[in-house]
């Protein structure tokens, strides 16, 4: 019984990177054996155990066969025979590739380090083909790598192409899209994984509506303003797909099933983008800024708003700038209409409501006049 720590721990060990997260393989072992020792077992598709005491995960050495298509049609065998060489065969990229002895010694028969050296990413046999992720995963190490000098390897480059003319992107379930691109939107450089996806024609099936080149060069440099102020998910993406239509974008969204948060900001961001186009052509008066703040929910919503001001901020331009600012000043002013004064007043029921906008009102009106 043997164990190699292996994987991303290894890479970003030689890169001189934080390693974040420990994976291992025990070569040697049956389930039995890491269940007498304490480790507990998770996951039914294949053995992978807990650790008793550090909770890191340790998998025995296995490998798979394509028998059919899509996620689960893999074939898993996992046996003391499996050899650690075998286990890290079935990996994407060769510099995923190598594992670590207990005493610290390197292994890499599909010479990993030397691709860390060459800034490479390429991948680790013919078995990448079977599964289509990986195609987002290669895309996704480029966004992490580029800063770094990482380039995908043509004949990688070439074997990705292969697989998506084979319309092999099909069997991807909406989820680990999802999965992939959000983790991508949060990487060094997250637009190569675009650029990548894009150059590969995958781009075209994944979000096709980023398919005309303005569309798609506008997303990446709103994308590249969101990434340098530290957006969330739900601002990057939203940012990606600000030149697209709002009803196109935020099917797009349902489509690949992203959090709730992805799709109202899509929502939002697009729509202003429309009405501030709008705008931008004549006067805005203090009902225009007061339907966008009741559009965008500011009431219930202030703190989404604020993100909203700051997402538009990248998404749009230089001559817009003012307009923002306008809403900003707005939104702040409306917001202290206090109900509660109103109430004192002698306002109830309907006339409360109507005396609050009529207040709100008032207040961007003095906001507007010069």
């Amino acid at each position: 019984m043997q164990t190699y720590l292996v994987g991303g721990a290894v890479r970003d060990k030689l890169l001189g990177l934080a390693v974040k997260d420990r994976d291992w393989v025990v070569v040697g072992a049956t389930p039995d054996d890491m269940r007498a020792k304490g480790f507990k077992q998770v996951g039914a598709d294949f053995p992978v155990f807990l650790h008793p005491k550090t909770g890191e995960e340790y998998a025995l050495a296995r490998t798979e066969r394509k028998q059919g298509r899509g996620y689960h049609g893999f074939t898993v065998y996992s046996a003391p025979d499996v050899t650690l060489e075998e286990d890290l065969k079935r990996r994407d990229l060769t510099i995923n590739a190598m594992a670590e002895t207990e005493d610290g010694r390197l292994v890499d028969p599909f010479h990993g380090y030397a691709d860390l050296d060459q800034k490479r990413l390429r991948h680790v046999s013919e078995a990448f083909a079977e599964d289509p992720l990986r195609i987002l995963r290669t895309a996704r190490f480029a966004a992490r790598l580029q800063p770094m000098g990482f380039t995908v390897c043509q004949q990688t480059m070439s074997l990705m192409r292969t697989m998506v003319s084979l319309g092999e992107l099909a069997d991807l379930v909406p989820e680990r899209v999802w999965q992939e691109v959000q983790r991508s939107l949060h990487e060094r450089a997250p637009g190569v994984f675009f650029d990548v996806l894009r150059e590969l024609g995958a781009l075209d099936i994944l979000i096709p509506e980023l398919a005309r080149e303005q569309t798609f060069r506008a997303g990446l440099q709103a994308l590249h303003c969101m990434h340098r102020m530290n957006g969330t998910t739900a601002q990057r993406f939203a940012s990606l797909l600000s030149a697209v239509p709002e009803p196109t974008a935020v099917h797009r969204t349902k489509a690949m099933k992203s959090p709730n948060d992805c799709r109202d900001m899509t929502h939002l961001v697009c729509l202003f983008m429309h009405r501030l186009a709008i705008h931008e052509t004549r006067t805005v008066t203090p009902e225009d800024i007061m339907e966008l703040l009741d559009k965008a929910d500011l009431w219930r919503r202030p703190e989404r708003f604020e993100q909203l001001l700051d997402t538009l901020a990248c998404t749009t331009g230089a001559e817009l700038a003012e307009l923002i600012g306008k809403l900003r000043l707005a939104a702040q002013s409306a917001q202290d209409v206090s109900p509660q004064d109103l109430l004192k007043q002698g306002f109830h029921g309907k006339e409360l409501g109507e005396a609050i906008r009529n207040e709100r009102l008032a207040r961007i009106t003095q906001v507007l006049t010069p």
